[in-house]
Parts: structure tokens; sequence; C-alpha cells
């Protein structure tokens, strides 16, 4: 049965040789039953201190978690890590190695003696094996094991309790790219195929955006912004998710009413941000690089002044007659040279401006 997990106005600090450091600061969130949240921010932002407050490794300063409504921690009240329904999956696997893939799953269900399993024990532990597409591999020890049929032996141990809620804290971090982009997606199978409501931890985008359901951004201790992967990347709420999201620049505008005008033409707004006051404003127009098209045939033009290859297509930074300079995805059989002219066009669905003072250090170049 998945679990709904509620935080609210939640403080944690530590202190340390100059004083106190807070690593998280009054931070709420909520997941629905089954979901799959992710925690996405720099390294330091609060991430992984939030998970083991959740866990139940440290203690809160202020606030309160709720798991299915029940109370597990709020000023006196802190149930032990053992009493909160929680399993943990850590980015080291934290297999056993004296003990066999079969053994390591039993482990969390026998309370350390998984040679006294019963029968039922056992017949959930090959249940989540065959869950995580190991159940050949039952005898094998962990060195025996590679990196993702490891990660994927962690879940499985993760999972075999029943927990109310999974916490997944930098999981895929040691494996190689290929590898980890494939495991996302097998364990995002994994966790909506047991309806088991997740939060993942995780500094890498393409992990966010392939398991998330919900995604929050996070800086200094605080959500900045919570929304699914897609409204995250395409309507980011501020210049520094703008900035940390994805790729992009950041272009001047001249905003009026339902409309940015830009170099690149006027573009339709969704929505009127300037007042009776002030209708008309100076902004910047965040583009991201699959907003800008190359097209031979347009009458609009950028230099290329810079070309980053990417096997299927290659990144390239135009630069525009004020000067301006805009980033395109370009397939990758079309090789231009550098500073020539190429076409493009503008394929805008989404428009966010930003007020001129938003605008964030990363972008003041292009």
């Amino acid at each position: 049965m998945a679990s709904r997990l509620q935080i609210d106005c939640l403080s944690l600090s530590y202190s340390g040789p100059q004083g106190e450091t807070k690593a998280v600061d009054n931070l709420s969130l909520d997941v629905a039953p089954g979901e799959i949240a992710c925690l996405l921010g720099p390294s330091g932002c609060g991430k992984s201190s939030l998970l083991r407050a959740i866990a139940g490794f440290v203690e809160p300063n202020l606030g309160r978690i709720l798991i299915d409504g029940r109370v597990v921690t709020e000023g006196s009240t802190s149930l032990p890590p053992e009493e909160r329904g929680v399993g943990m999956v850590f980015q080291d696997y934290a297999l056993f190695p004296h003990l066999n893939v079969l053994s390591n799953i039993l482990f969390g269900l026998t309370r350390g003696r998984p040679k006294e399993a019963t029968q039922t024990q056992v017949s959930r532990s090959k249940a989540m094996l065959e869950l995580v597409g190991l159940s050949s591999l039952h005898d094998r020890m962990p060195h025996e094991l590679s990196g993702g049929q490891a990660q994927r032996v962690a879940l499985a141990r993760a999972l075999a309790p029943e927990p109310q809620i999974i916490l997944l804290d930098e999981p895929f971090s040691s494996l190689d790219p290929s590898l980890r982009a494939r495991l996302a997606r097998e364990v995002r199978e994994i966790l909506k195929a047991s309806k088991t409501t997740a939060i993942l931890v995780t500094h890498d985008q393409t992990e966010a955006f392939t398991m998330a359901d919900q995604l929050g951004v996070m800086f200094d201790g605080r959500i900045v912004q919570w929304g699914s992967p897609y409204t995250v990347y395409h309507e980011p709420c501020t210049v520094d998710v703008a900035r940390f999201i994805g790729e992009g620049a950041l272009i001047s505008g001249r905003q009026y009413d339902h409309s940015v005008t830009t170099p690149l033409g006027s573009l339709p707004l969704a929505a009127c941000c300037c007042g009776k006051e002030h209708p008309e404003k100076l902004v910047r127009v965040l583009l991201r690089p699959d907003d800008v098209v190359h097209d031979d045939d347009s009458g609009l033009k950028a230099k290329v002044v810079q070309k980053n290859f990417r096997g299927a297509d290659f990144l390239y930074t135009l630069e525009l007659p004020n000067g301006e300079r805009i980033l395109s995805l370009v397939p990758s059989h079309h090789d231009h040279p550098l500073n020539e002219p190429i076409g493009i066009r503008l394929e805008a669905d989404h428009v966010v401006t930003f007020s001129e003072d938003e605008r964030p250090e990363a972008f003041k170049n292009n």
C-alpha cells in the first residue's frame, strides 16, 4: 500500500567549529502515495540531510514529518529508524560481502538472521529478486556482481520488508553514464510495479528527469521550485533555476501586454505580468537549445561561434547581429564551419521572461 509523505516547516542545523550550519531551512513538501519525487541540487544544498531526517538518522531542530498521516517526527516525538517503515538505498550498495544475494535480501526480513528465515520470508525475498530481474543470481556473492546488479540487489533488499517509503541517496553515482541511464529507467519501473512511494536525491539532471513524477530544485536548504520535470525545465520560476536546470541563454527583450519583442522577433506570452502603471518593461528572455531550430530557408541568420559535437547532434553557440549569443541543437550531419552564418527559426512553446535585475551570472556573456 503506497503511503503519503508530508514534511512541514522542517529545519535542521549542524554544529561545527565555525558555529551552526543550516542544512535544511523551513522546508515543506508533500509526496502523494505511489509517486516518485526527486530532489535535485548542487552538492551541499541539504538533499542528503533531508533524507537522513526522514529516515530518523538525525533530529531536526523544528518542523514535523508524517508518513501516511502518522507523525514520526515532531518536537519530542521521534520514532527510531526501524519503526518508521522507511527503506533506504545508498550509493555504495552496502551489501554484506560474506552473504550471497538471497541472504542479503533476507537479512532485513530476519533481523540479521538469514539462516533462520521462514519459508514465507524466503518466498518474499525470491519475489523481490524476480521483480528486479535477478532470480538466476540468488546464490552469487556480492563481489561476483556488476555494479548495476549490485544496485538492484540493494533495491530488492530495501523493498523486501514492504516499506511505506523508499529513500534513494545518489544510488547511481558510482556507475558509468550509460549504465546509470538504463538503471534509472529500470528502477522507476520497479518502483511503479511495487507501488512504492520514493524520494530520490541526485545532482544528475538526466536521472531526475528519467525517474521523477515530481521534481524539487533545492538551494541552500530550501526547495525553490516543485513541479513536474517538464514544468521545471520549460518554466523555471527563477533565474537560478533556469541556470541550474538544462542549458540555455538569456537575450534582451521588451515586454508589453501578452508579447515580448526580442532580436529574434516578437514572441507571444501565456500571461501578462505588466501592470497598468508599467505597461512595458525590459526583460531577459530564456531560450533553450531546442527552442532554436536550424533552417536554411529562414531569413533570420546567426553566426556559428562555437560547436560541441555530441554524437547525434552538435550544440552550437550562435551569435546574433547585436552580439548576443544563443544555443541551438543541430543534427550532426549538418556540420557548419565556424564564423559562418546559418539560418534559424524559433519554435519556443514556453517563453519565460525575467526582470533585468534577475539576470544570472552564468548567462551574462550570452
